[in-house]
């Protein structure tokens, strides 16, 4: 009952079986057949349906209290014991620029800190990395701003702010942005991640019409295709990607700048007195981590010759 019992919390904070269907990766008639399990196995009904609704009842909402103690329960099961009794294992999460550039300081600091405890990193994009934090099957999670507001469940840290720059061929640096965004072919960020989104909302906004040419998720990919010489990219400056690569040029926005937001998401935790609150500690050093890096970023920089 264990998979009906994550679908039975997913259900609870999203209050419709289509919604926690969309969270989970299920249908809705896959999520309303699991919860008619768990009814028939208990006994009773969990939920007051009204139309496309599910609200708990009273003997769903103290279902709830138990569930989220069983599932947290079963995740220790995996956790084994370091030397001090006190170890375990941390699930995180991170889009693939965050590998990079923010956690391994962040993980270096921790295992210094708490050496008993294990680290396993998850790749993903922010949507799906999202849902795993909301249905406890990871800790946390490095990922880029949704566009839509969080469950109460869970927190938002900002970690940085990356602005996005037109990426175009070297040849092309002498020509406004907006020119070149207008008359080349355009290699678009994919417009069903977050930072694509954004991207997409930045050109609607400013109502500029673009010759949509190749739509991509990775953006060192993007940069090489546009080295290649196939067309100009709205893409963010990040540590995580690195340099460019040599014949782009990247071309400032000026007063259209925008921003892709890189933040730290968790769940909620209730710290237990007998333990340390490792995911708490995990999470200050990743916040530490992106804090130092802002500030090398500010540093002034030695002009090297060419």
């Amino acid at each position: 009952m264990l998979r009906e019992l994550q679908t039975f919390i997913a259900v609870a904070r999203h209050g419709t079986f289509a919604g926690a269907g969309a969270q989970i990766g299920l249908t809705q008639s896959a999520v309303s057949a699991q919860m008619q399990r768990l009814e028939a196995h208990l006994g009773f009904a969990l939920f007051d349906r009204t139309g496309r609704s599910a609200t708990l009842n009273k003997a769903g909402r103290r279902t709830l209290e138990l569930a989220d103690e069983l599932i947290a329960l079963y995740a220790r099961l995996a956790e084994p014991e370091g030397e001090d009794g006190r170890g375990g294992l941390l699930a995180v999460g991170a889009i693939a620029s965050a590998h990079a550039a923010l956690l391994p300081d962040a993980i270096d600091a921790f295992g210094r800190a708490l050496p008993a405890w294990r680290i396993r990193l998850v790749p993903g994009v922010s949507l799906n990395l999202l849902a795993q934090v909301d249905a406890g099957e990871t800790d946390m999670a490095v990922i880029i701003r949704p566009p839509f507001s969080l469950p109460a469940e869970l927190t938002w840290r900002t970690l940085v702010a990356e602005p996005f720059v037109l990426l175009a061929p070297a040849a092309r640096a002498g020509v406004h942005w907006r020119e070149l965004i207008e008359t080349e072919p355009f290699i678009r960020y994919d417009r069903r991640s977050f930072g694509g989104r954004q991207v997409d909302l930045f050109l609607r906004k400013r109502r500029i019409a673009v010759r949509d040419a190749i739509e991509a998720d990775e953006l060192p990919g993007i940069a090489q295709l546009v080295a290649r010489g196939l067309g100009v990219a709205l893409l963010p400056v990040s540590d995580g990607i690195g340099a460019w690569p040599r014949g782009v040029t990247a071309l400032d926005l000026g007063d259209d700048t925008f921003h892709r937001e890189i933040g730290l998401v968790e769940r909620v935790r209730r710290a237990r007195a007998e333990e340390p609150d490792a995911a708490a500690r995990l999470a200050d050093c990743i916040v530490e981590a992106a804090r130092r890096g802002g500030q090398a970023a500010r540093a002034p920089k030695k002009r090297v010759r060419s």
